[in-house]
């Protein structure tokens, strides 16, 4: 029987989960593709040895053992960072083997490198792992979809985010409070900065958008926000307007340009993305012939990570049996009509908005705001004054209807000038359900 020999670089948590999966469902995977897939390599600078469960596996310190060894057909690289993985990357490329990661902020920062060496060397690049942990979501954009002009992408992408706004929401407890017990649990980082200001999320939104549109979309071509500074007092009152606050990538692709932004977002109770709750994904598009399809699952984790990197090693495997390398592009679309992508400026998006005003508590406050939004245009829709903070102010909790967002972060910084406002305004993005809002 015909094997397919594996490579792995990094054997931490996820390359355990690959090399767990590809051991326990080794059976399995012979009566479904009539091929054995053999982890032969193993590199890792912090080991000294693998498991004894692989004591058939060839370890080493040095990954050029790996990239030299003739046999090798697949390298499957799970160090993350952008060096060496990228090097790493190139060099596997180069010697023409396959390969598949797991890295997406290597991708979303020099994927248009990485793809294009590995459509000259007639390799394939596998990175469903990159996005969504176990859920198909790169190979729903790449085949179940692929019949479709994708309208929209929008989507939970960071469990840890999701996590901290789900225990804020439903217990009341402060960010600082639920990101301390989120560490102590392992569901974040010791640093947690890529995940609660939404850096994660930009590096997934990127990558998703690359291959819903067919352009080399970076990472530094999508708005970014996190959720450090939202407040349990929002979310009380997101509840009272019948939301909840998600952290959320959005993208509309209006033809000539494409917004392409993560930030927090007020999305209605009835709304499928207001029920992700605790540290799940979930990933919903638009297609102009299927209309709107959500994917969720376990968005990161040992094994559902491992999953996903196995479906890529099996893919490859298949295509390489059936002499069908590319068979599906990379990027599902084919290279020479991949383009440059041009993005909406942030200061031209139109959507509702919530504002959170303090100001001190005497006749005429009102007035004041309501003569700054109308200049700059802003209809407000509801409103609710809460009564008296420990410094004895007031919130004042407005939302709009659909506004200009360069009119908004000007009236918000007309009103947080002005001398009966004593804190920052809050303002919050909100979801309208229509195709193409917010």
């Amino acid at each position: 029987m015909e094997k397919i020999h594996i490579g792995l670089i990094g054997f931490g948590t996820v390359g355990k989960g690959i090399a767990q999966t590809l051991l326990s469902q080794k059976e399995r995977l012979i009566k479904r593709c009539g091929v054995t897939f053999v982890l032969s390599r193993v590199a890792d600078i912090n080991l000294d040895s693998l498991p004894a469960e692989f004591d058939n596996v060839v370890f080493s310190q040095n990954a050029d053992d790996i990239f030299n060894d003739p046999q090798i057909d697949i390298v499957v690289e799970l160090i993350g960072g952008i060096e060496p993985a990228k090097s790493f990357l190139l060099t596997a490329i180069s010697k023409g083997k396959h390969v598949v990661t797991a890295n997406k902020a290597l991708l979303s920062n020099h994927g248009k490198e990485i793809f294009t060496a590995a459509a000259e060397a007639n390799v394939e690049v596998g990175f469903e792992a990159s996005v969504g942990g176990g859920i198909p979501v790169i190979k729903a954009l790449k085949e179940g979809l692929v019949a479709n002009m994708i309208l929209s992408i929008r989507g939970i992408m960071n469990g840890t985010a999701n996590y901290i706004l789900t225990q804020m929401t439903d217990h009341g407890y402060a960010f600082e409070e639920v990101l301390k017990d989120a560490q102590e649990k392992g569901f974040a980082e010791a640093d947690p900065t890529y995940d609660v200001e939404g850096i994660d999320t930009a590096h997934k939104l990127a990558i998703l958008m690359t291959l819903a549109y067919g352009k080399n979309v970076h990472v530094d071509d999508v708005a970014v926000e996190g959720i450090s500074k939202i407040h349990p007092i929002d979310i009380e009152f997101a509840r009272e307007f019948g939301c909840r606050i998600k952290l959320l990538a959005i993208s509309h692709n209006h033809d000539d340009h494409m917004e392409a932004r993560v930030h927090p977002t007020m999305v209605p109770e009835s709304h499928m993305l207001a029920n992700i709750h605790g540290p799940f994904n979930a990933i919903e598009f638009t297609g102009d012939t299927v209309g709107d399809v959500l994917l969720y699952g376990q968005g990161a984790g040992m094994m559902p990570t491992g999953s996903a990197v196995a479906a890529d090693v099996i893919d490859i495997g298949r295509n390489m049996i059936a002499g069908a390398v590319n068979r599906v592009s990379s990027l599902s679309y084919l290279p020479e009509h991949i383009g440059e992508p041009r993005i909406t400026p942030m200061g031209e998006l139109r959507c509702p908005y919530y504002f959170r005003i303090t100001v001190v508590d005497k006749p005429g406050v009102l007035a004041q705001i309501t003569s700054i939004f109308a200049k700059h245009q802003i209809s407000i829709k509801s409103m609710i004054q809460k009564g008296v903070t420990k410094d004895k102010d007031v919130f004042v909790v407005l939302r709009s209807h659909m506004a200009n967002e360069s009119e908004v972060q000007e009236a918000i910084t007309e009103i947080d000038a002005l001398e009966v406002c004593t804190d920052a305004t809050v303002t919050i993005r909100v979801l309208i359900q229509e195709q193409n809002g917010v």
